[in-house]
């Protein structure tokens, strides 16, 4: 898996103490990206999601891991990977995307990978991050337009379910 980095014990990439995983590799191109360094496909480190795993799962007072970037949705298998350990080591799952839920539903119903990510996601934070509409006052996410969406509610309603933060 390539990835732009790890984050032990990060606070402000969702509730409790976060394991982040910031992938490698993104097509969007927001302008003001937080992560720049993060969009370039051939950039950061190649890292065998077992280890990445292993460090995941070390520390007992991890609550959830939380996927972010790049765009983790370019390496679905590999975050799926992730988050089926995450879930299996008891802890919730937040994925990050410049993409919106309702494409990603559409994309889930012809890329397997996606599927398999979205139904192990508990949290989505969808939408661009969009520079006029920045934000620091508003928890976990830059930009307003953004929104948490509680994947496994929306994926039985067949509707958007938001989740309250």
């Amino acid at each position: 898996m390539r990835i732009a980095g790890l984050i032990q014990d990060s606070i402000v990439d969702g509730p409790g103490l976060r394991f982040v995983v910031f992938t490698q590799g993104c097509d969007i191109g927001c302008a003001g990206c937080h992560n720049p360094e993060s969009t370039d496909i051939n950039g950061g480190v190649e890292m065998a999601v077992e280890d990445i795993m292993a460090v995941m799962l070390s520390n007992p007072l991890t609550d959830g891991l939380t996927l972010s970037g790049g765009e983790p949705f370019l390496q679905a298998a590999d975050c799926a990977k992730l988050a089926a350990a995450a879930r299996d080591g008891g802890k919730n799952v937040w994925t990050y995307t410049g993409n919106n839920f309702e494409n990603m539903l559409k994309r889930a119903q012809i890329e397997p990978a996606v599927s398999d990510l979205l139904e192990l996601t508990d949290v989505l934070v969808d939408g661009q991050f969009i520079l006029a509409q920045r934000t620091l006052s508003m928890k976990w996410r830059g930009s307003k337009n953004q929104r948490f969406i509680d994947v496994q509610k929306s994926l039985i309603a067949n509707k958007v379910i938001e989740f309250d933060v």
